[in-house]
């Protein structure tokens, strides 16, 4: 059964946006996360346990931009999220 069109992207450039959303900055959030994590626990724990959770969590974050309805909200949760997880890493 195919998609019905009023729920389908109409302009390209906003159908990219989310696909780049989904792809780049949903592995940019997952990574600076697992950064993160790496000042909390033990960096061996983290590295072996980030193939999985590192997937999942970026498939949800992925998902999570086409879903959205505003691309650009999504863009800046993403930078926020990423900015959040990354500055403990950075400062220590």
């Amino acid at each position: 059964m195919p998609a019905n069109k009023k729920y389908l992207t109409k302009s390209p450039w906003l159908r990219f946006s989310k696909i780049l959303a989904g792809a780049a900055g949903g592995y940019t959030v997952m990574f600076s996360f697992h950064m993160l994590l790496t000042k909390v626990f033990p960096q061996e724990n983290v590295i072996a346990t980030s193939f999985f959770t590192g997937y999942l969590l970026w498939a949800v974050l992925l998902l999570f931009a086409f879903l959205a309805k505003n691309v650009w909200k999504v863009w800046a949760v993403y930078l926020l999220l990423t900015v959040i997880f990354s500055i403990p890493f950075l400062l220590g």
